[in-house]
């Protein structure tokens, strides 16, 4: 019997469904925790399939430094600015502000 190769990109969505609102974490970071050998460019290409599924939340995904890289994949270009403000994250030049603050590390936060 051939073993079924895991689908990535439900792994990293299943990741993103737990990040807690007005959090937010980086594409590099979800690689790392899911031990994605393709890394953060994997993690970005599911991001970029999943802005129209209502249940996984796309706008937490950041890239490493905190800019709003994928904001050309949402509706509108300020869509994922507007979305991270109604949770609470101040974002200036499409970078949000305190970073460090709203950063969410599933292999901090999942550990039991």
């Amino acid at each position: 019997m051939k073993e079924e190769k895991p689908n990535y990109f439900d792994l990293v969505y299943q990741v993103v469904r737990l990040i807690p609102e007005g959090r937010v974490t980086s594409y590099g970071t979800i690689a790392h925790y899911l031990g994605l050998k393709s890394g953060a460019r994997m993690v970005g290409y599911a991001m970029n399939a999943a802005h129209t599924m209502a249940d996984v939340p796309a706008h937490r995904v950041v890239n490493r430094v905190g800019l709003l890289t994928g904001k050309n994949h949402f509706s509108t270009p300020t869509e994922m600015q507007e979305l991270l403000e109604k949770e609470g994250v101040k974002i200036e030049n499409d970078q949000i502000q305190n970073f460090e603050k709203h950063f969410w590390n599933p292999e901090i936060e999942l550990t039991v």
